[in-house]
């Protein structure tokens, strides 16, 4: 199903799949990324019984454009997760969050441990480290010279595509984000997770991803050979199998029904 919800003062487009009876999985995109970005995920995810749900955060996709953005904490897009579950009556869900996406579900699971029964985190960041600046220099070279990038940017967010790329640009090229750090905050995260990294990653080193999981007590890391950035979209196959494996094994088991004895 399609839809739109008006929450917080602006338009988001909710997609959602699988069975409404199904265990709650949200899928959470990347920093220039959309539903879209899912889409070698959501149909093997809810053909495996889950109620797959995937949304354009504001500014992205088909959802509002927004002037202002907020790296590296996020509140605005925390306050609309907290909304679209709420609307939805999901009491609880595995949260799924690629790059900028992981942030925002890892921000989310330190406050509601209680709303998260596991987590994946894909690609993610914790603070900045030196190799980040190429990473998203490259992004900009190939946002102002390569048109093969800019007709996507048009094609996934439309008009909105340059507001989007220098609201992502400026908010993570920003000398004060140096001192960014959410180390002390994860530490606190319970839920089994799953952490992920393409160890030719152009945006992080494999040392990011082992900080992550080292902070975390109940995680397993996966490092994934020559896998970069876009490691969900590039090796779909690979990435949901693994993906499937950690939640179902993640997944608390229910209590059998007591049975009426005549």
């Amino acid at each position: 199903m399609k839809q739109r919800l008006e929450i917080n003062g602006h338009s988001i487009y909710i997609q959602t799949h699988g069975p409404d009876s199904g265990n709650a999985l949200l899928f959470l995109h990347h920093g220039l990324g959309a539903v879209r970005s899912w889409k070698e995920q959501i149909p093997v995810f809810a053909r495996s019984g889950y109620r797959v749900v995937a949304y354009d955060r504001w500014g992205h996709g088909k959802s509002a454009p927004r002037e202002r953005w907020s790296m590296p904490y996020f509140k605005e897009d925390l306050a609309d997760l907290q909304v679209i579950l709420d609307t939805l009556e999901i009491p609880e869900a595995v949260l799924i969050g690629h790059s900028d996406g992981g942030k925002i579900a890892m921000y989310y699971t330190i406050s509601n441990p209680d709303r998260v029964n596991s987590l994946v985190i894909v690609s993610a960041h914790i603070y900045i480290e030196k190799k980040m600046d190429s990473g998203i220099n490259s992004v900009k070279h190939d946002f102002e010279h390569d048109h093969r990038f800019q007709t996507k940017m048009r094609r996934v967010h439309g008009d909105k595509s340059e507001a989007l790329f220098w609201g992502w640009y400026n908010g993570w090229a920003r000398k004060d984000i140096l001192k960014w750090d959410m180390r002390p905050g994860i530490n606190q995260i319970s839920c089994p997770t799953l952490v992920i990294q393409g160890v030719e990653d152009e945006h992080a080193s494999p040392q990011h991803a082992r900080d992550i999981a080292a902070n975390i007590a109940h995680s397993e890391l996966w490092l994934v050979p020559s896998a970069d950035h876009m490691l969900p979209q590039e090796h779909g196959e690979q990435f949901n199998r693994r993906v499937l494996e950690f939640i179902e094994q993640s997944m608390p088991v229910q209590e059998p029904k007591a049975r009426i004895m005549e």
